[in-house]
């Protein structure tokens, strides 16, 4: 498979939309995104990276979702539906914090007005976006299946699809229809909520590359047992009759967790996905590159092999690696995918399996500064160990930022990175930064965090924490000409400006 990867060095900033300033308790698509957008190509960033942009699950985690095609509407900007002509005005919201996300204060009050601009769209054939929304339905073969599991969630009360009346639950036709019919409604509202926050986004990405900014997106490699993606494809994975999972996903103890990590996610059926070519991977890949520019897939290393716990294991750490479908994958998606760019993130536990699939598919790795010191000269993650055909990154959004990593770094690491980087640590967000952007590494993504040189109070994500999590915003006040004029320097002296200067 020839190599997808870009070969020109750019510089990338990670900062999930959620986390944009705005007066609706979370970051939206409208007005701070574009300025945000137009921040980064004063600065000569090239790459905005972000998490999966999908309705979230448990713990508002955007790596839990009921529908892993679709789209989280929570980023819908209502004033843009005021530009669009489905709302007559958008009312103060209620004052919530700057600083931290309020997801139920923020979904509490913009569902009257999404409720109000989707019955305003749908009431008629005459409203100037009606055919655009009968469009994206047609074309979007995804779009009916997601919207009806939606909606039945919400008839049965949050209950799991396995728990449902039988014949909803294994998807008789017939019941499949009448549930169609019967709940038409609330089915055509979620598609509404598709469409339109699929249209702010497409026009925000079209703003991006009008400046420049190609959008990294992440396509986690599992999906969650209580989605429309396993509800209307059981065959694909490996499921009990009843629909209860036979073992479940995680990874061994790791830097992150002594007990390891138990997603419980259902495992792939890689014998029967081979079947048709690997045609559920084909369709989740080609609908992220609808949105995005460059995938990034997570936990890419289980693609070679990949960690099964027996279902009903209290933690992670009686599974056992088992062989993923490796390169046989990969070569049944070159005829859908072609070149489309892919990085593969390859942390954690590696052997000789992932390196060699690496090899095979020429997608570019990882390397994560925060986990460079401590060790010996051979470390991987050093900078003067790195190769072109990498990502390097100070750290992502399971780490600390670096301020925070910093402060609670062990003698020895503070002492490799002081006699490594000849600091003291007192700069340590801006020193980490500029080993990110010196680096041979092709591209270099820094989070907006480390930018900021902000501490532990901004962190994104503590990986095994179930609440508390995805909350970090930032004030609007920090995409200024400074602070973009100070990452221009960087981008420029380390050959990684991309996107011209306005004026």
């Amino acid at each position: 498979m020839p190599n997808p990867a870009p070969r020109t060095r750019t510089a990338g900033v990670l900062l999930h939309p959620t986390s944009l300033p705005g007066p609706h308790g979370i970051g939206e698509l409208g007005a701070e995104a574009r300025a945000f957008v137009d921040w980064l190509g004063d600065a000569g960033v090239g790459r905005w990276q972000v998490l999966p942009l999908v309705p979230p699950g448990a713990g508002h985690s955007p790596y839990a979702t009921p529908a892993a095609l679709a789209m989280d509407p929570r980023l819908i900007d209502p004033r843009e539906l005021v530009r669009d002509g489905l709302l007559d005005s958008v009312p103060p919201a209620p004052r919530l914090s700057p600083d931290r996300a309020d997801f139920d204060a923020s979904a509490a009050f913009k569902a009257p007005l999404l409720r109000a601009a989707t019955e305003r769209l749908l009431s008629g054939a005459d409203h100037p976006l009606a055919a655009a929304l009968a469009a994206f339905r047609r074309t979007s073969d995804w779009v009916d299946d997601a919207s009806l599991f939606l909606a039945l969630r919400g008839v049965y009360g949050g209950a799991p699809w396995w728990a449902w009346p039988a014949p909803i639950r294994d998807r008789d036709a017939t019941a499949l229809a009448e549930a169609r019919r019967t709940h038409a409604a609330a089915v055509d509202h979620e598609v509404a909520l598709q469409f339109l926050v699929a249209r702010q986004w497409d026009a925000l990405r079209a703003h991006a590359h009008a400046r420049g900014v190609r959008v990294i997106g992440d396509l986690p490699i599992y999906v969650d047992l209580d989605s429309v993606d396993v509800w209307a494809a059981r065959d694909q994975f490996q499921l009990h009759p009843d629909g209860s999972p036979r073992a479940v996903a995680g990874v061994p103890p790791d830097y992150f967790s002594e007990t390891g990590q138990l997603w419980g996610n259902p495992l792939y059926d890689w014998e029967q996905m081979a079947r048709d070519g690997y045609g559920f991977w084909r369709r989740r890949l080609a609908r992220t590159f609808e949105q995005v520019d460059i995938v990034r897939i997570d936990h890419f290393r289980a693609f070679a092999a990949y960690w099964e716990v027996p279902a009903g294991a209290p933690d992670a750490r009686g599974g056992r690696w088992v062989d993923g479908p490796g390169r046989a994958l990969f070569d049944a998606l070159a005829s859908s995918i072609g070149d489309s760019p892919i990085i593969a993130e390859d942390l954690g536990i590696v052997g000789p399996e992932v390196h060699a699939l690496l090899d095979a598919v020429g997608f570019p790795g990882m390397k994560v500064l925060h986990f460079a010191f401590g060790g010996g000269a051979d470390n991987a993650y050093l900078p003067h160990n790195h190769v072109t055909n990498c990502v390097v990154y100070s750290g992502t959004h399971d780490n600390d930022t670096t301020v925070g990593w910093w402060q609670h770094a062990s003698e020895p690491v503070r002492d490799h990175v002081r006699r490594y980087l000849r600091t003291d640590g007192s700069d340590i967000a801006d020193v980490m930064c500029r080993a990110a952007l010196g680096s041979v590494a092709d591209t270099a993504v820094v989070p907006l965090q480390d930018v900021l040189g902000l501490g532990g109070d901004a962190r994104m994500n503590v990986p095994g924490l179930a609440h508390g999590n995805w909350s970090w915003r930032v004030r609007g006040d920090a995409f200024n000409p400074a602070t973009a004029s100070r990452l221009r320097e960087l981008t420029t002296l380390f050959d990684r400006c991309e996107t011209p200067a306005r004026g």
